[in-house]
């Protein structure tokens, strides 16, 4: 199947790389075996994150061999999330495809999240039911921050954080990505209103090589959580919440500062030795510069959304 558009492949199949030369020429042969199976036309871009091993050396001869193929190098190591948005800025597809560079995702599950496309889904997500994992360090964690990220975000998928998911072209070119927020990816599609679905995938155990995650991987999710509530709720309008907090602090400033009045009308109490009116202070303090900090974040979101947008990586060739 071709793409809608002249000359372009119907399919972009993105693979992140970090130091995975016992990998590359396996999963590359993977791929290529499963989508001969396809009517699909395609291409494999892989983005080599900064590898100091000879994972670059490997796709150049892969390159010079199926024309299908393309590598992005950078000139370091930007981190995943980096290496996902500039595979979307040199895909060309009309669906986009992400799955790792490790082999434990099958590439024969690709035609199933391509069908879900067409039936008319944005975004398709692996669920790895059989997860080949180890259960403390990476499946417990994983399935307790799934469950907090969609009581969170109100996206309710079993594995966020599974790689192999697919995106209707003209949805995934809307998102940008920053920072780590590669695995909230369908948490931003949902906010420019894409139909997401979520299908059960194969997954294999690592074979080759180390894996890049572990369970200090969980906290960093915690904390990217709260920046991704942040910016899907407050960030065009942030002083919602924190002059929210200000307005609450002052409240509570408020009550002190009668309660603190009350007892010297009342009850005779001294109001220099009494420790809520220290308090009341401190609350008074708080809720201005809440409520200031709330203006500030205003100004900079227009700054923001007014600036030029730079990519978050620097690219050393392109093949």
């Amino acid at each position: 199947m071709k793409s809608r558009r002249a000359n372009n492949p119907y399919l972009s199949i993105i693979l992140p790389v970090y130091n995975e030369e016992e990998n590359i020429v396996p999963q590359y042969q993977h791929i290529a075996e499963a989508m001969k199976k396809t009517p699909y036309t395609y291409e494999i871009i892989f983005v080599d994150d900064g590898s100091t091993d000879t994972s670059f050396k490997l796709l150049e001869s892969i390159v010079k061999k199926d024309k299908r193929v393309h590598v992005v190098q950078f000139r370091r190591n930007f981190g995943q999330t980096a290496a996902m948005a500039a595979g979307i800025d040199y895909s060309k597809g009309d669906i986009v495809i992400f799955m790792d560079s490790d082999l434990q995702n099958d590439a024969n599950d690709i035609p199933l999240l391509v069908e879900k496309i067409e039936e008319g889904y944005d975004v398709v997500s692996g669920w790895r039911k059989n997860r080949q994992d180890k259960l403390l360090s990476r499946k417990i964690p994983s399935r307790i921050a799934n469950w907090l990220i969609a009581k969170v975000t109100g996206v309710y998928l079993h594995d966020l954080g599974c790689s192999l998911k697919a995106y209707r072209g003209e949805i995934i070119r809307q998102v940008n990505l920053y920072g780590e927020m590669h695995r909230f990816i369908p948490v931003h599609a949902s906010w420019i209103g894409a139909s997401i679905v979520e299908v059960p995938v194969h997954h294999h155990p690592r074979k080759f090589g180390k894996s890049k995650y572990g369970i200090k991987r969980t906290f960093k999710v915690l904390i990217d959580l709260a920046t991704v509530k942040f910016m899907g709720s407050y960030s065009t309008k942030p002083n919602y919440i924190f002059g929210g907090i200000g307005m609450i602090l002052l409240f509570f400033s408020f009550a002190s500062g009668i309660t603190v009045i009350a007892m010297k009308l009342f009850l005779h109490h001294s109001m220099i030795r009494n420790p809520l009116l220290l308090l009341t202070v401190m609350l008074i303090i708080l809720g201005i510069m809440f409520i200031l900090l709330g203006i500030l974040a205003e100004i900079m979101i227009r700054i923001y959304h007014e600036s030029q947008k730079l990519p978050p990586y620097r690219v050393k060739r392109y093949l």
